[in-house]
């Protein structure tokens, strides 16, 4: 029997740009945690630490989704290296404020600069989708990249953290940086499986975003990025409050687990459905694997509704990237999937803030309602939406980037 995910990379180049986009990508999992390991090592203080990786967070959220209209307009290679560059020297920046004892101000500049750091993921996928589109090879290939988000995300923080609190307090975020200017070359050397540029008319100087389909995803995306924030602090929080603090790993493991497993089945099947109605069933679907959050007894009940919960996380991730691939126009695919990205990101960040709030509130178990709210109203955005989510982007000319 063929497997789905051997085959495409039988493509010419599509395992090099792909090996080069995950060591590029590994600090997009790496530079938040950094930061706060970092700077509370450094000076023991978690409220600034956790304010300056805000910062950082925040500054990512507005302008990465502005370096991807530039890629779409003038290629990878041109926008990349310049963007990695400088979000490289300022985080080098952050770190010798902050091994220097700089003011405050200093480290909340450098972290805004430091947002420049390009959404690699976007990249990578925009390539699987120059070599797949309108085939069913490019929900396989979707798919896989969902599992590698998975991955990244499980091996960066153990990287960012272990180097930082075992090394010296600046060795995570160092390790991040050598990652972005390692990848990030080795991924525009991939010349011939870089996306071209495609011509520009007026119309299309307007931001994707802009688009009513295109809204819809992201608010979709903001809420599944807030169930998915919730889980760290929910978890440690729980476990904490079950004398067995340590255990936490193992249900985040899980949760991760489940959107791994399933992300790799799902990025097989060949659904008839559209992909509107795939995605309101997604949603359907993350919203009731909150519920039995509400009635977790125990660290083995939460690994297993952990595990529910990741399962619907892939899934909704591959549907919303083969929906952006429809609404936008190919000349603007990288913003696209950027603000996708972003919102995932902008909700995590939500997500962890107001559970943190709930938990102090109403004790261990309040994060698990930030889960369940944002499932349901990401379910309500969707339906409201529905028909914004069918539409159809008109076709583009190409032109070589030169």
């Amino acid at each position: 029997m063929s497997n789905p995910y051997r085959d495409i990379f039988r493509a010419p180049g599509a395992l090099a740009f792909s090996s080069a986009g995950f060591i590029a990508r590994l600090p997009a999992s790496m530079v938040t945690l950094g930061i706060v390991t970092m700077l509370s090592e450094r000076r023991g203080d978690y409220g600034v630490a956790g304010a300056v990786a805000a910062t950082f967070a925040l500054a990512s959220a507005l302008i990465t989704p502005q370096v991807s209209r530039l890629v779409d307009r003038y290629g990878q290679r041109r926008v990349l290296l310049p963007a990695a560059g400088a979000g490289a020297l300022a985080l080098g920046g952050l770190m010798l404020a902050t091994r220097a004892g700089g003011p405050n101000w200093l480290l909340f500049g450098f972290a805004l600069l430091s947002g420049l750091m390009p959404t690699i993921g976007a990249m990578v996928r925009a390539r699987w989708t120059e070599f797949y589109r309108g085939t069913p090879q490019l929900r396989t290939a979707y798919a896989f990249e969902s599992v590698v988000d998975e991955i990244i995300f499980i091996i960066g923080p153990i990287i960012a953290i272990g180097f930082s609190v075992g090394l010296f307090p600046e060795a995570g975020p160092l390790a991040a940086v050598i990652f972005l200017v390692v990848g990030v070359p080795l991924l525009c050397a991939q010349r011939r499986t870089e996306p071209p540029v495609r011509a520009r008319s007026a119309e299309i100087e307007r931001s994707v975003v802009r688009l009513g389909g295109m809204q819809v995803v992201v608010l979709a995306m903001i809420a599944i990025g807030a169930i998915f924030g919730t889980a760290e602090i929910s978890a440690v929080a729980f476990a904490e409050a079950q004398g067995q603090k340590g255990m936490a790993s193992l249900a985040l493991a899980v949760y991760a687990a489940g959107s791994l497993i399933v992300g790799l089945v799902f990025g097989t099947l060949r659904l008839k459905a559209s992909l509107a109605a795939q995605f309101a069933a997604a949603l359907a679907l993350a919203a009731a694997t909150t519920l039995p959050l509400l009635a977790v007894s125990g660290l083995a009940s939460l690994a297993a509704v952990f595990f529910l919960a990741g399962a619907a996380v892939s899934p909704t991730i591959i549907i919303a990237m083969g929906l952006v691939e429809r609404l936008v126009p190919a000349r603007q695919l990288t913003e696209g999937m950027t603000w996708a990205i972003t919102g995932i990101g902008i909700g995590m960040a939500l997500g962890a803030s107001a559970a943190g709030a709930l938990i102090d509130l109403l004790g261990a178990r309040g994060g698990f309602w930030v889960s369940v709210s944002a499932g349901f109203v990401g379910l309500l955005i969707t339906l409201v939406g529905y028909r914004r989510l069918q539409g159809e982007p008109e076709p583009a000319a190409i032109c070589e980037p030169g």
